[in-house]
């Protein structure tokens, strides 16, 4: 195998840091988040640097998420949190980033427009760094399903990342939606990146009233559907936008199996806490998965590989 081969199945970082300053969905707060380099093994961890003393060093895995709905948080031993990952994590996995020290001064990562747009044109814009290590994905080898409340998520095998997703809300402007992804060559970051956060009129007002979406502004960081009636201030930046940021959530919430995954990921009205039970069942199942070291072909089906800059969404795209 000569050079130019093995460069194509390494792990990756980004060649420079980069900085992201907006305030917290649910806690209203304002905060700075900056995604660091990091070397070959280290994974994608966050780091809370308003909190000076004991461990505040919070691995993004699985087995670090608190149980919440509305949101994923990850917390550690000494019960230093980091809230609302879901974004950054899908873009740090859509762009193909293994490792990342990520700080961050406060609570909860800043929702931004309420997509991975910003997160993905940051990353993309410093470059990516291949480091000398090899990658390995999580291989799915045997279906595993879990269900709540008529919610399903399942993982079944599969050579690639596949995410399928199905919803059906009541509001007539959001209704039934479906939508399945082939994740190979950079299509995160043409067909899901610039999708927003979306909820119901009637959820904002039962969220707020519990001290959540504190920091949630309709058409800036989030889209409202109420009955017929969009409040999103551009319109919508796909006919079926909703579905596809379910799709960036999952993928966000998969990005915390520890690797890239091999498996088609199938949601039914799944939400974050349901997708990181799956992952809890996942390798709790024996025989379920393997890690695996990547060879050529698998390295080229993982998300991130084949980005192109110019296929990244603009900020002003809208069909609705």
């Amino acid at each position: 195998v000569g050079h130019g081969d093995q460069e194509h199945k390494v792990q990756n970082t980004l060649k420079a840091s980069v900085a992201f300053e907006g305030v917290g969905l649910h806690s209203g707060q304002m905060a700075r988040l900056v995604i660091n380099p990091a070397a070959a093994g280290h994974g994608i961890v966050f780091k809370r640097t308003d909190i000076a003393l004991g461990n505040t060093l919070v691995p993004a895995l699985w087995d670090h998420v608190e149980r919440t709905a509305l949101c994923t948080r990850l917390i550690n031993a000494a019960g230093v949190s980091v809230s609302t990952v879901e974004h950054v994590m899908a873009a740090l996995a859509g762009c193909g980033i293994h490792n990342a020290l990520v700080e961050l001064d406060g609570p909860e990562v800043p929702i931004l427009d309420g997509s991975s747009a910003q997160f993905v044109r940051g990353i993309m814009g410093q470059g990516i760094h291949r480091l000398g290590a090899p990658v390995s994905a999580i291989e799915v080898l045997k279906p595993v399903t879990v269900t709540k409340d008529g919610a399903t998520a399942t993982l079944l095998p599969c050579d690639r990342l596949m995410i399928e997703f199905h919803i059906d809300f009541e509001e007539q402007a959001i209704g039934r939606q479906s939508r399945v992804l082939d994740l190979r060559n950079g299509a995160f970051v043409r067909e899901l990146c610039d999708s927003r956060t979306f909820c119901r009129r009637v959820d904002v007002e039962t969220m707020q009233a519990n001290g959540l979406a504190l920091g949630g502004v309709p058409g800036e960081n989030a889209i409202v559907f109420d009955g017929a009636r969009i409040e999103s201030g551009e319109g919508l930046r796909h006919s079926d936008e909703p579905v596809r940021h379910k799709m960036l959530d999952a993928l966000g919430d998969l990005a915390l199996a520890g690797g890239p995954i091999l498996g088609r990921y199938v949601g039914d009205r799944a939400g974050h806490a349901l997708t990181n039970t799956l992952l809890r069942e996942l390798f709790a199942t024996p025989g379920a998965v393997r890690r695996v070291e990547c060879d050529m072909a698998m390295t080229a089906r993982l998300p991130g590989q084949g980005l192109v800059w110019s296929e990244i969404p603009s900020n002003s795209r809208r069909v609705a």
